[in-house]
């Protein structure tokens, strides 16, 4: 085909879509469902609803090609795991008595048996569910929720394409199962779990699929040799099999690098390739590698990640030159729309001229339309649309918003200095021992406490008006004692105020920082049914006036223990917002690590001697190259200390990560300086207090005895044993006892008596300390 025949070939595609709906209609389902007040069939009819409007949504965008089988109760990566059989023992009981209930029991665990781990999705801040595998793992095919969607979609006349997380990122992504030895590689099972793939490929063709699409986002990151010959051998199989559809291989999130050649020699169909995130480096490899003679290109250059209008013509130049590289090119976003809301035009309140720069799911869908029709026939058949998105990019690059030069001169005036410690660690610790007093073993939480329905509606009333500010903040201090109050009962050592007041633990911020736009409507999904609303980092950013200062003074004046002070931390504040894009990251760091200083000063000057910075996000953020970590962690590194050195030496500054893979960062956890660290360690029993003694952590630590992501309350006796596994690793007078997160998702009648359990265990491990050295 020559590039002229290419480019009239060109339509539009997307890898998936977001699956809550615009009301988040699934997420009140699955959770009525949950709660006994929705039933199965109609939990399902309104999953079919949502999967039949989306469809109609992208097909009516202008998208020719629909994808199916993206769409989950819960998690694509478990739903993978189910239709390749591989459930652990523990569930299997539960799954033969009912598939969606022991569904649910794997996600979310139950009181008779524990959920899967969970950790993030790539550098993303979506959740999935970590696949346990071991030497005895058997494989079975199940295609039945795959085959089920794809007939929906046909049915309703669309053109699908099915989606499957392909089987080489599927045990890259996978750990040993309970019991296994940790050494255990999950990839040496490839040759038992292609024949599956292959069974579920050829179910999907008898189906009417034409096209499939096997995502494996894994090879953009540094892999082995071995790891690279897997994946040639996987695709050497499944490409050879005789009775399949044609495969288009996925890739996103960066430079495929080396594994582009393995991948383009394939006897695969086609590439799906991302060109934003690494766009410039994958086009050079393209070329490089001769190109994709004889197969489909599928070209990311939509930001699927980001919600910034696209560059219609730099899209336009990256896919004229793509032309002459491939048998066809079409147009898609660089990943799933998973990770962007669903339509900017519910955005009524922001500024017209602002919300012209943005572009959420729907928005996407139309730009890529734009680009393919651009392609197929010519710049002169989307002049129209040229000429408006000049103008929009134009408005942004001029707007006052996007440069204030008191913020600028500001960062600019940063020296070393700024982000060190007047003392070191082991100077400061002594200093802080003697002002806390605390006891061996000192408990703490996270941070929030349970957003109950009653505060969801005081928030509501005062949006709607039927209370005023002042009747507001009543009831904001009626639940700040009532949070207080309990800690107190149950033998808390460091209370929190419970973050009654916020809505998030960035928007919260980010409505209070010049630079950021809150979203009304712009849910995203975390984890399962915990979706959120990442604000909008569009400008220069500074704090007007203390965030914080005035909710955690009020309650230090309620008890005599210390309360910490709760902020989030620069790289989370970016990491779970929509960054600006014409600026680099550090930069946008450094700014709002200065807001932040300004918040922290504001609070030690209050009175307050315990200030928690949260940096949950410092791991997700990572690139995902090796050769990309040294540049990300100086800035990430430097803005957390930025944001926490100013304080005297017997403040104690705590910070807190959780759901990553916090091994290849501990040098960088160690350079944030802080004087402890809250981590989560339940799901991975303990891993990650091992990681720290291997590392040599010289620092105070709290890795997580209770799994708050989970409705099961730990007993005290299994909250001491994690923490009898803690103390292998960190000794006792540098060990805290805290949950692994936040508790603003649970109940409080689950919460009070985990946390009960909580304080038993430590007084349980204190008493056998203190026998021990009697």
């Amino acid at each position: 085909m020559t590039a002229k025949s290419a480019a009239a070939a060109a339509r539009a595609t997307v890898y998936g879509y977001p699956r809550q709906g615009q009301h988040r209609e699934l997420k009140k389902a699955v959770e009525g469902y949950w709660k006994g007040r929705v039933g199965a069939d109609a939990l399902r009819q309104t999953a079919a609803d949502l999967r039949r409007s989306h469809w109609q949504q992208l097909a009516d965008a202008g998208i020719r090609e629909v994808p199916t089988g993206d769409f989950s109760y819960y998690d694509h990566v478990l739903d993978t795991s189910v239709m390749v059989g591989a459930v652990p023992e523990r569930h299997r009981t539960a799954v033969r008595a009912d598939a969606l209930d022991g569904y649910f029991a794997m996600a979310r665990g139950n009181q008779e048996v524990a959920p899967l781990e969970m950790t993030k999705w790539f550098d993303t801040n979506y959740h999935y569910l970590v696949p346990e595998l071991g030497p005895d793992t058997v494989f079975t095919a199940d295609s039945t929720k795959q085959v089920a969607e794809l007939t929906e979609a046909l049915a309703l006349g669309h053109a699908a394409r099915p989606v499957l997380v392909g089987p080489v990122t599927y045990l890259l992504l996978a750990k040993p199962a309970p019991g296994v030895a940790a050494d255990f590689e999950p990839l040496t099972l490839l040759d038992r779990l292609l024949p599956v793939y292959a069974e579920v490929l050829a179910d999907l063709r008898a189906a009417g699929a034409e096209w499939v699409q096997l995502d494996e986002p894994a090879l953009v990151q540094d892999r082995t040799p071995a790891e690279l010959n897997a994946a040639a051998r996987a695709y050497r199989e499944l490409g050879g099999a005789a009775d399949r559809p044609k495969l288009l291989v996925a890739t996103y999130f960066g430079r495929l690098g080396e594994a582009l050649p393995v991948l383009a020699k394939a006897p695969v169909d086609g590439l799906a390739i991302d060109f934003t995130e690494s766009g410039a480096a994958n086009l050079q490899d393209l070329a490089a590698a001769g190109g994709l003679p004889g197969k489909r290109l599928v070209a990311g250059v939509v930001n699927g990640r980001n919600i910034w209008i696209n560059d219609y013509e730099k899209s336009l130049s990256t896919l004229g030159t793509l032309l002459g590289l491939a048998d066809r090119v079409d147009v898609s976003a660089s990943c799933s729309l998973l990770h962007v809301p669903l339509d900017a035009t519910a955005e009524t309140d922001i500024d017209p001229q602002i919300a012209r720069w943005l572009a959420f799911a729907r928005q996407k869908t139309q730009e890529i339309a734009v680009l393919a029709r651009g392609l197929a026939r010519g710049t002169e058949a989307i002049a129209g649309e040229l000429a408006a998105n000049r103008a929009d990019l134009g408005s942004r690059a001029g707007s006052a918003l996007t440069h204030d030069p008191a913020v600028r001169a500001r960062t600019a005036a940063v020296t070393d200095a700024d982000g060190r410690r007047s003392q070191p660690y082991a100077e400061r610790t002594a200093a802080q021992r003697a002002h806390l007093g605390l006891p061996l073993l000192p408990t703490t939480t996270i941070g929030s406490f349970p957003q109950t329905t009653e505060l969801r509606a005081a928030r509501a009333d005062l949006r709607a008006g039927r209370i005023d500010t002042a009747g507001y903040e009543d009831r904001i201090k009626d639940e700040i004692r009532e949070v207080l109050s309990f800690q107190e009962k149950a033998g808390i050592d460091v209370l929190v105020h419970g973050e009654p007041e916020r809505n998030d633990m960035v928007q919260y911020f980010a409505e209070q920082l010049t630079g950021y736009l809150a979203t009304q409507h712009g849910w995203v999904q975390s984890y399962g049914t915990r979706y959120v609303r990442p604000p909008v980092l569009a400008g220069d950013i500074s704090r007007p006036e203390p965030m914080t200062v005035r909710w955690t003074t009020y309650a230090q004046s309620l008890t005599e223990r210390p309360v910490k002070g709760m902020l989030t931390g620069p790289v989370t504040m970016l990491a779970w917002s929509f960054v600006r894009d014409d600026q680099p990251l550090g930069d946008t760091a450094r700014q709002v690590a200065l807001a932040l200083r300004d918040e922290v000063d504001d609070l030690e000057a209050a009175g307050t001697s315990v200030i928690q910075v949260d940096e949950p996000a410092l791991r997700e953020t990572l690139p995902l190259r090796a050769a990309d970590h040294a540049a990300y962690l100086d800035w990430a590194t430097e803005a957390f200390r930025l944001t926490t050195s100013g304080v005297r030496p017997d403040t104690q500054i705590h910070t807190h990560m959780c759901y990553a893979e916090f091994g290849d960062i501990v040098q960088a956890i160690d350079d944030l300086d802080a004087d402890v660290i809250s981590l989560e360690a339940a799901r991975s029993h303990m891993q990650v207090a091992r990681e720290l003694a291997w590392h040599g952590y010289p620092r105070e630590a709290g890795p997580g005895v209770y799994d708050i992501h989970s409705p099961r309350v730990p007993g005290a006796e299994e909250a001491a044993a994690l923490l009898r596994k803690g103390l292998e690793a960190i000794p006792a007078e540098r060990l805290w006892v805290n949950p692994d997160c936040g508790l603003k998702t649970r109940g409080w009648p689950e919460t009070r008596a985990s946390l009960e359990n909580l304080v038993t265990a430590a007084r349980e491990i204190r008493n056998e300390l203190a026998a021990e050295g009697a």
